[in-house]
């Protein structure tokens, strides 16, 4: 084919000469079906023609004008030639549709594609969208002729005009989805999984985006909102696809070197700066979010101890006031209290000696209190010796049978029975030493019964702790 132009020698198919630059006024050409309508019509006319001029013919020797010897020919050959014109127009108009429609252009299409001439089959979907910009498949069918060449890049840019808001033609919801899609593809093919991350983050259709939803990396949610609390808070956040959180606690601007998300964070009293960002399993990052937390919560009172520290000379008991909403703690290792130190459930034997106690009060909400601290000597003068009180009531458990000698073996049972001092406790107006029972069923672990016993601590008398009516400590003598 040559430019009407300048005359250049162009590729068929071509619309715009690449010579001179001008553009090329394509003439289709003729369907078979069509020319040979108007090649009939046209024939039909002809003859209907001829037959008229025959007639007339023949009447006009009878109607000479007398002297002039010429005939007269009536105004039907006029109207014929009109009518054989006008057909022709009607016909030609008919052919013009007839190309222009959008079957003919993806049809002439499709046969240019099956013979592997892409470039013709695509300018004739041009032609067709330029005539028919609303038909979304013109421009998916031009978007597969362009991949199939591996030119992906116009590929894109016929789907974008899918889903271009801008465009003032709105497709419908399903040609837009499709177009998502087909993008979607191109990009994940080319492994450009921050354009998908770009162009989901660009799109106001949430279906659309929930359907994606595992190419995007959204910023991370957070469970509270920021502000100030008076409790703690279990801060939770959470991404909208699979992938890893990262954060920080102080405000700095978290990396993937910072700590990773993996359960909730229990903010207690102080200021947080929690900043955070998601990476999905594309490896996309998303932005940083970042949120300030305030957390007061009110501080417990410190534990009331109702003995004051000092020396005692016979059994007491050391008493915590419960303090509501909390719990008490304590050590006795000189170590500080937490909540994983002894539980204070009710008053504690004094030891023997001096003794360093460490209270602690910490609420439901894991605030703790002040520590109070008490120092207790206790001093029984005359009192036997502990060890004595061991020996005495093993003694005295030979004697009743309820041993069969001194290393503990007990008829009843095949492990060895033993015994070791615990504190002194005041039952009645007699102070005693408590001593507790121990079983080791021949494997070297000691497992505690239920049995306590007891030993005046100036007789050596030995007796089984009990209970009265009241609830009061009672001594039974063995």
């Amino acid at each position: 084919m040559k430019c009407p132009h300048c005359g250049h020698e162009m590729p068929d198919g071509y619309l715009l000469c690449d010579k001179c630059g001008e553009e090329i006024q394509i003439v289709p050409d003729f369907e078979p079906e069509i020319e040979n309508s108007i090649t009939e019509t046209l024939s039909t006319l002809v003859s209907s023609q001829e037959d008229a001029e025959g007639a007339q013919d023949a009447e006009s020797e009878d109607e000479t004008v007398p002297g002039a010897g010429k005939k007269i020919r009536k105004p039907q050959v006029i109207l014929a030639l009109a009518i054989l014109f006008l057909a022709a127009f009607i016909s030609y108009a008919l052919y013009a549709y007839h190309i222009h429609t959008v079957d003919y252009q993806i049809n002439k299409a499709a046969a240019y594609a099956q013979k592997g001439a892409y470039s013709e089959a695509i300018a004739c979907l041009e032609a067709a969208y330029a005539d028919h910009p609303e038909e979304a498949g013109i421009l998916f069918l031009e978007a597969d002729y362009y991949y199939l060449q591996q030119m992906d890049n116009y590929a894109l840019s016929a789907l974008m005009k899918i889903i271009d808001t801008e465009n003032t033609i709105r497709y419908p919801e399903e040609d837009v989805e499709e177009a998502y899609g087909k993008i979607i593809t191109i990009y994940a093919n080319q492994k450009e999984y921050g354009l998908i991350n770009d162009l989901l983050r660009a799109c106001d259709n949430e279906r659309i985006v929930s359907m994606f939803q595992s190419y995007l990396a959204m910023e991370p949610e957070f469970s509270y909102v920021e502000g100030s609390y008076a409790e703690v808070i279990p801060l939770k956040m959470s991404s909208n696809t699979a992938g890893t959180i990262y954060y920080t606690l102080d405000g700095s601007k978290p990396d993937k070197n910072s700590q990773i998300y993996t359960s909730p964070l229990f903010l207690e009293t102080g200021e947080y700066t929690v900043s955070a960002f998601f990476v999905n399993d594309y490896g996309i990052e998303s932005d940083i979010v970042t949120k300030t937390y305030v957390i007061n919560l009110a501080v417990p009172n410190a534990p009331v101890v109702e003995l004051y520290s000092g020396e005692y000379a016979e059994a007491t008991m050391i008493a915590v006031e419960p303090a509501e909403g909390c719990k008490t703690f304590y050590t006795t290792d000189e170590s500080e209290p937490t909540a994983d130190s002894v539980p204070y459930t009710g008053p504690i034997p004094m030891p023997l000696g001096k003794t360093l106690f460490k209270f602690v009060n910490i609420s439901s909400e894991g605030i703790a209190s002040e520590v109070t601290t008490r120092t207790f000597t206790l001093r029984l003068r005359g009192a036997i010796h502990t060890e004595t009180a061991v020996s005495n009531l093993v003694n005295r458990l030979v004697e009743t049978g309820y041993l069969e000698d001194a290393s503990g073996k007990n008829p009843r049972q095949s492990g060895i029975l033993s015994y070791q001092f615990s504190s002194v406790l005041r039952v009645g107006e007699e102070d005693y030493y408590t001593i507790n029972e121990y079983y080791d069923d021949g494997t070297g672990l000691l497992s505690r019964t239920d049995k306590v016993f007891l030993v005046q601590v100036y007789t050596g008398a030995a007796a089984q702790l009990g209970y009265d009516e009241a609830g009061e400590f009672m001594a039974n003598l063995l």
